[in-house]
């Protein structure tokens, strides 16, 4: 199991729970705000997972053209599977943000326009 993998499914659940928006707001000051950092984040985690994936199943790649019958590969069906059943990226990034696992700054140009 991979060093991302393990850190993203040790304690977060594949169940979507209401949240309280105020502790979200509370964390920046502004609800959009921490929404805009947890969807950045949530898309970062995408893509690392993504990549992993693919890496993944590129070993069950069969890199000819030939016509013959493609066969079901039990191994490359269970890794699916595995990354099937991992949490969504946007509730990894919540779970993140409130345990304050993100750094994020504001931008001293955006306060003053």
């Amino acid at each position: 199991m991979s060093k991302l993998r393990r850190q993203l499914s040790s304690s977060t659940s594949n169940v979507v729970e209401p949240k309280n928006l105020f502790d979200f707001k509370q964390k920046t000051g502004n609800l959009y705000q921490s929404i805009a950092i947890i969807a950045k984040r949530a898309n970062q985690i995408n893509i690392a997972i993504k990549e992993e994936l693919h890496n993944k199943l590129e070993e069950f790649a069969s890199h000819t053209d030939s016509l013959e019958e493609i066969h079901e590969n039990k191994e490359q069906i269970e890794i699916s599977k595995a990354y099937e059943r991992m949490p969504n990226p946007a509730l990894l990034a919540s779970q993140e943000f409130m345990e304050d696992k993100i750094y994020f700054r504001k931008n001293e140009e955006d306060l003053f326009s």
